[in-house]
C-alpha cells in the first residue's frame, strides 16, 4: 500500500476509534438511566447507520446494553453503560483519611481494619446510602 493510501486508511481508523470514544463516553456521562441513541446521533451529527454501527461496536466489546424501546411511536434503542468509572466520591469520606491511628494499623497490627468502628460504620452508612439510591433508581 503506498505511503498516501495508508495514511488515509490510517486517519479513518483513528476517526472510528474517536467517534466510538466519543459515543461511549456521552452514553456514561448519562449514567444508569441511558440515553437514547437518536439523541447521541444529533450531538454528534452522525447518521442512524453510522450510529447504530458505533453502538454495536460497543455492545460487543461489552461496554454498553442496547435495549430496544419504543420512544414516542417510534422503536429505537436505549444505551446503558454496563460499568461506570469508578469514582473517588466513594472513599473521599473514609474515616482512614484522617484517622489518628493510621499509621498503627495493619491486618496484624495493635489497630486493625477488621475491628476498626469507625470503619465498620462508613461502610455501613455508604452500604444504605447505595441500597436506598437503588431501590429509587429500580
Amino acid at each position: 500500500m503506498g505511503c498516501a493510501m495508508q495514511q488515509q486508511a490510517d486517519g479513518k481508523e483513528e476517526k472510528g476509534l474517536d467517534l466510538t470514544s466519543r459515543v461511549y463516553k456521552l452514553v456514561v456521562e448519562h449514567g444508569k438511566e441511558g440515553v437514547l441513541q437518536s439523541e447521541l446521533w444529533k450531538k454528534l451529527n452522525l447518521t442512524s447507520r453510522d450510529g447504530s454501527r458505533l453502538a454495536i461496536r460497543l455492545e460487543k466489546r461489552g461496554l454498553v446494553k442496547r435495549e430496544r424501546v419504543l420512544d414516542n411511536g417510534r422503536w429505537t434503542y436505549k444505551l446503558t453503560p454496563l460499568r461506570l468509572p469508578i469514582q473517588i466520591k466513594s472513599i473521599e469520606q473514609a474515616p482512614c483519611i484522617t484517622c489518628g491511628s493510621e499509621s498503627k494499623c495493619a491486618p496484624n497490627g495493635v489497630v486493625t481494619p477488621y475491628t476498626c468502628d469507625k470503619l465498620v460504620e462508613w461502610v455501613r452508612r455508604d452500604y444504605i446510602a447505595n441500597a436506598q439510591d437503588n431501590k429509587v433508581n429500580q
